[in-house]
């Protein structure tokens, strides 16, 4: 059985895969950057505004915890005994990342 056209197809998948993840990380970062300065430009001149719902800040008090970082949680319909468990949305910190701004505190 010969080897080479094996080894062939190795080196020819190698440089294949590794151009397209050359040139996914190159576009990443590219595009990155453009939003980035597009941002930067926009904030500088004015032209965004602060969020409303946060009011600037990127993030507010969690609307399913109310801010106890803990929710009341049964598995069963009618239950017998709750158990308060740590909020999923907030992960126990009382605030959630504003949803609109997802945030960066403006709009």
């Amino acid at each position: 059985m010969p080897i080479e056209p094996i080894r062939f197809l190795g080196k020819t998948a190698g440089v294949i895969v590794g151009g397209l993840v050359i040139v996914n990380v190159a576009s990443s970062a590219a595009m990155g950057a453009f939003r980035y300065t597009v941002e930067e430009k926009q904030r500088k001149n004015g032209g965004l505004l602060a969020c409303r719902w946060c009011r600037g800040k990127g993030f507010y008090i969690c609307k399913l915890c109310k801010g106890d970082a803990t929710i009341k949680w049964s598995p069963l319909y009618d239950p017998v005994c709750i158990n308060p468990c740590l909020c999923p949305t907030c992960d126990g910190h009382r605030v959630q990342r504003c949803l609109n701004c997802i945030g960066k505190g403006f709009c």
